[in-house]
């Protein structure tokens, strides 16, 4: 009897185990996933001692945040300003802060430790933005302020996130390794401001880096400055920054490879005015080497039609002068991957209706087949003229009467393109409608100049700020955009200022700036068939970006849709 009693309160036992396990079990389940994400950095609760305190004498600062934290990047993202020979030691204890101070803090001096974005929360890394804090080893602080905006210098846009610093003019090292202590980042409109500034006089830079670094890279980043140094002694604010990309002052190859296909590929740090390259080695190579540069001259591609060469040396040249050399080699039991392929000007399967069907090849030609390429209008083969570009040794047109809405197809058959390397086609085809020209409309802009001894240039762009067309303007003129897809456009003007037709960008060692720019405030629409007129009046000096209120949330540009005054008449 006893032993059935224990038998039974053990069977009992492990009933209330597997309960409590299936209990505990339930209760471990993680969270459901799929919520919200946690978007929002961390909150300062408390700090010891207090932010901007004077007759400062502690060894250590406390600051205490709402979640746990980590420190990011904190050699690049931290610094103390004025230097120290040896930096503040930064400690994360839960969801606390520790600075430990150095020994070496001078009297009567206000320090201000600039943390940028290093502190993140643990999870979601969140950075506390432009987060400082300052004090005084001396009864009074620091007190002074510079701020203002930072804008594009080709776009006129705001720039987010860019790094504004300033540095005193007795150690002026933008050119240097050592990063500026005295930073800010801009704001979501451009906006920044730094405070606890000493009476000193200084420069001030902007910077949109790709290193995060601080330090000013002319290959990868761009630059701002103001060009005369400022006096602090009072509040400086309004200031305006317009970063730009600097040109190389000396010419050098970022990129070069020899491809797949047998093909070299260069690409350069500045855009070249007249380009040409020689095969310097072997000398019996460049007979027949072809090549083609891009629209901007900065990258060309290049085709030997001979590649038995071992090695082959290239020299780049502009206006007759070598500017560089460049070496390739190669093994003869390299095989290569050679494909015909095309592209087009097409829009979304649409051939604008004032326009001729262009071709682009990815090599150039030694012959084609022209009874092999079929050009069908409803299926039915049509008689068309090919020709080849002037200045695109890979380019070609095909001229025809196109017919409205009517279906085409553009047929390569299999070996229509015998290429360099004798390299040919498999089937091409391309299939696209003749876009409706009631779909399309004009512009005519009336512009007016402020000084005719001056230049200007005229520069229509798209919502992406492309360059569609650009006339140059000396006087009054009248410009004619015809046949135009409906869309929206701007009109900018560059202050041509040396006359050479063209947009200048700055140069920060020699102290000049990007040649100003002024875009109309005018959407320039163009509606479906309609003749759009319009005056644009440039202003004597281009007016500077008009600040955004400070930390605006970011939205898209409104668009206007007040026709009123177009001036224009339906076709």
């Amino acid at each position: 009897m006893l032993k059935k009693k224990k038998h039974y309160f053990s069977a009992d036992f492990l009933l209330l185990i597997l309960v409590a396990s299936f209990i505990l079990g339930c209760a471990a389940m993680q969270a459901p996933e799929g919520g919200p994400r946690d978007t929002t950095p961390p909150k300062i609760l408390k700090m010891n001692p207090e932010n901007l305190t004077t007759n400062f004498n502690s060894k250590k600062i406390i600051i205490e945040f709402d979640e746990y934290v980590k420190l990011n990047n904190e050699y690049k993202e931290f610094s103390i300003s004025p230097e120290l020979e040896s930096n503040p030691e930064l400690k994360i204890k839960s969801k606390r802060l520790e600075i430990s101070l150095p020994d070496t803090l001078e009297k009567n001096t206000t320090y201000t430790l600039n943390f940028g974005k290093s502190v993140v929360d643990l999870n979601e890394s969140n950075e506390l933005k432009n987060f400082s804090y300052a004090f005084s080893t001396g009864p009074t602080l620091d007190s002074l302020s510079i701020s203002g905006t930072v804008t594009n210098a080709l776009t006129g846009e705001a720039e987010i996130e860019n790094t504004v610093f300033i540095l005193p003019i007795s150690r002026d090292s933008l050119f240097g390794k050592k990063r500026a202590p005295i930073f800010t980042l801009t704001d979501s409109s451009g906006n920044f401001k730094i405070n606890n500034l000493k009476k000193d006089t200084y420069k001030i830079y902007a910077l949109k880096e790709k290193g995060g670094d601080r330090i000013y890279q002319q290959i990868s980043d761009e630059i701002g400055f103001v060009k005369e140094p400022i006096l602090l002694d009072k509040n400086v604010d309004s200031l305006h920054l317009s970063v730009f990309k600097e040109l190389a002052t000396d010419f050098r190859i970022l990129d070069r490879k020899l491809n797949t296909d047998g093909s070299i590929s260069l690409s350069f740090n500045q855009k070249l005015k007249s380009p040409d390259l020689t095969v310097i080695f072997p000398t019996s190579v460049d007979k027949e080497k072809q090549f083609q540069f891009n629209k901007s001259k900065d990258s060309v591609n290049i085709w030997l039609n001979d590649l038995s060469f071992d090695s082959v040396k290239i020299a780049i040249k502009d206006n007759g002068k070598i500017l560089d050399t460049t070496k390739f080699s190669r093994s003869k039991r390299e095989t290569y991957d050679r494909v015909v392929n095309i592209s087009d000007n097409l829009e979304g399967g649409t051939l604008n209706p004032f326009k001729d069907l262009a071709i682009t090849f990815n090599f150039p030609l030694k012959s084609l087949d022209e009874s092999k390429i079929l050009l069908l209008e409803d299926s039915i083969p049509r008689k068309f003229t090919l020709v080849k570009d002037s200045t695109n040794i890979l380019k070609y047109y095909i001229k025809y009467k196109w017919r409205s809405k009517e279906p085409y197809i553009l047929l390569l058959q299999e070996n229509a393109v015998n290429a360099i390397f004798d390299t040919k086609n498999k089937e091409l085809k391309k299939s696209f409608t003749l876009g409706d020209a009631n779909e399309y409309g004009s512009l005519t802009l009336n512009v007016e100049t402020p000084d005719t001894a001056k230049r200007y240039i005229l520069e229509i762009v798209n919502k992406d700020k492309n360059v569609i067309s650009s006339f140059p303007i000396a006087k009054k003129t009248l410009v004619k955009l015809s046949n135009f897809k409906q869309g929206i456009y701007f009109g900018r003007v560059v202050y041509d200022e040396n006359k050479n037709g063209i947009w200048d960008t700055g140069n920060i060692k020699q102290g000049i700036q990007p040649e100003a720019i002024w875009y109309e405030p005018k959407e320039l629409s163009i509606r479906a068939n309609w003749d759009r007129n319009e005056t644009i009046q440039v202003p004597l000096v281009a007016p500077l970006p008009k600040p955004k209120p400070k930390e605006k949330v970011d939205k898209a540009p409104p668009k206007n849709n007040n026709q009123t005054g177009l001036g224009g008449r339906r076709n």
